[in-house]
């Protein structure tokens, strides 16, 4: 796994560096999400059990499990295939749990393709309520289409259009997860590993800081007053989190909310995780109310 020297020098800075290294060697551990919508979580855990699957639970979301066994490829079981279950990394499980999304709410959520935030919204509203999921790249839209039918989503409208050219009614819960660095991805010696630190460089982070800058404004501009909007990423970069949301704080207002879950994180402008914490991908969450 090969570091360019900006890279080590910017992360000595941000984190113990040493210690990223080793974690970020190791291969993610594989985990899922229960969807509700169609089976109860001791249903599916007995089900798989008795196929020698193995379970622990992720501490921040009760519908989330570390799945272990002698296959890797957890996505070609039948029970996923039926939309049991989705394969989602841990901490992509936080956002949706931040936001609390609740039956009978009105939910926006930008760049919402493949689908794992928005069938984890849906299946915590029961199907009530409605969701406006946006994704400006109708390839991805077709696959978010397919993941919500898949798992037996009901109450969501998908639109494919720019995010920051979206505009409607006020909503009362907004995700923006938007595209990013993914510098957080970086686990285990895949290709996405090796892509993402081959592409990784100061101006592409610059670039795209400045739509995240764009579309967290015209993202809170769509929320009810006393409304909640999640902002995450997959990305380890302060320009693309901390400043970004503060961007938001300084231009815009809004109030920053406290985060309460049991997860080890740096408490900035929201929750920076690191790979090293406890053997995650890194990420980060912050939530702010209108």
């Amino acid at each position: 796994m090969r570091f360019k020297d900006k890279f080590i020098q910017k992360y000595s800075q941000l984190t113990d560096f040493v210690a990223y290294q080793q974690s970020v060697a190791q291969f993610l551990r594989r985990s899922i999400r229960v969807n509700t919508l169609k089976i109860s979580i001791k249903a599916l855990l007995q089900q798989l059990t008795r196929q020698d699957w193995t379970f622990e639970s992720i501490p921040w979301c009760k519908e989330g499990f570390y799945m272990s066994g002698e296959r890797r490829d957890i996505g070609n079981l039948l029970e996923h295939q039926e939309g049991l279950f989705f394969v989602q990394s841990s901490v992509s499980l936080l956002p949706v749990v931040v936001l609390d999304p609740q039956p009978g709410q009105r939910v926006l959520e930008l760049c919402a393709a493949p689908g794992g935030k928005t069938t984890q919204m849906a299946a915590m509203m029961q199907n009530k309520g409605q969701i406006i999921a946006i994704d400006s790249n109708s390839f991805r839209a077709t696959i978010l289409r397919k993941n919500l039918q898949r798992c037996g989503v009901t109450n969501v409208d998908v639109l494919c259009i720019a995010a920051e050219r979206y505009l409607g009614n006020p909503f009362d819960k907004i995700l923006l997860d938007p595209p990013c660095s993914a510098s957080g991805t970086i686990k285990g010696e895949t290709k996405q590993t090796k892509k993402t630190l081959l592409e990784w460089n100061p101006r592409t982070i610059k670039r795209l800081a400045k739509l995240q800058k764009k579309l967290i404004k015209h993202a809170f501009s769509l929320l009810k007053p006393g409304g909640t909007l999640v902002y995450s990423t997959c990305s380890l970069e302060p320009e693309e989190n901390e400043e970004v949301v503060q961007y938001l704080l300084d231009k815009v207002g809004g109030k920053l909310e406290t985060i309460d879950l049991p997860i080890k994180a740096d408490q900035t402008t929201g929750l920076r995780i690191w790979p090293q914490y406890q053997d995650t991908e890194g990420f980060f969450v912050a939530k702010i109310r209108k």
